[in-house]
């Protein structure tokens, strides 16, 4: 008849005990465990705490006990079987305009909350800042928002804006001067220009009596152009 036997921890049954001998026993290599004594012929496979499951080794395994796994540096446990964290997700990443309400721990996530009005965060802080208020010889050159600080800069003098017209208004003044000036000659031009090719003027021959020229009659002339007309009167003694 067999003998049962229960060995120690951290070690493997190699043969089977008989009548005639007890039960050998080999130690569990490394990379495996025995944790309680068993009949098995194989010691378990240590748990391998993965990275890329956002895992890390909290207690490395021995002969005699597995390996306890934790979540990275900035992941939670997702799924987690008596100690051992066997899943681990990365913690939410609060966005602009939010605030970390409650930072995340190795079992829970993080916790975003929206800024307030008048008040602004980049997501990485534990509250959200109240915008600056700008001193009285400052003026907001950009409105803060929810993400960002309000902006402030010197006030823009208004005199600048004024030469900026004056100058304008001069320019246009000169403008306006010059076409005037130009259409002005243009017109006189043109109108010397019609009184020298208006035709000669010529009066109608005064009638005679007896073969002279009555008193009180005026010669005709003959007008060239461009030239004024003179009528003499002539008298007879």
């Amino acid at each position: 008849t067999n003998l049962l036997v229960l060995f120690s921890t951290g070690s493997r049954v190699k043969t089977d005990c008989t009548e005639f001998k007890s039960t050998s026993c080999l130690p569990c290599l490394e990379g495996t465990f025995v944790d309680k004594p068993t009949g098995r012929k194989n010691c378990f496979d240590c748990t391998n705490c993965d990275e890329g499951l956002g895992l890390k080794v909290k207690t490395s395994c021995t002969t005699t006990s597995d390996a306890v796994c934790e979540p990275l540096e900035g992941f939670y446990c997702t799924d987690q079987i008596g100690n051992n964290c066997v899943a681990a997700q990365k913690h939410t990443i609060c966005q602009s305009g939010q605030y970390i309400n409650q930072a995340g721990t190795a079992f829970t996530d993080t916790v975003c909350s929206d800024c307030s009005a008048g008040t602004f965060s980049d997501g990485t802080s534990t509250s959200c800042q109240s915008h600056t208020q700008c001193e009285s010889n400052l003026q907001v050159i950009k409105p803060g928002t929810t993400s960002t600080d309000a902006e402030c800069g010197e006030k823009r003098s208004n005199v600048a804006a004024i030469v900026a017209i004056v100058c304008v208004l001069f320019i246009l003044l000169i403008i306006a001067a010059v076409v005037y000036w130009f259409c002005f000659r243009k017109k006189k031009m043109c109108f010397r220009s019609e009184e020298r090719n208006t035709n000669p003027v010529i009066f109608s021959q005064p009638s005679l009596e007896n073969g002279e020229l009555s008193p009180s009659e005026t010669v005709p002339m003959r007008i060239s152009p461009g030239r004024t007309a003179v009528c003499c009167s002539l008298k007879c003694s």
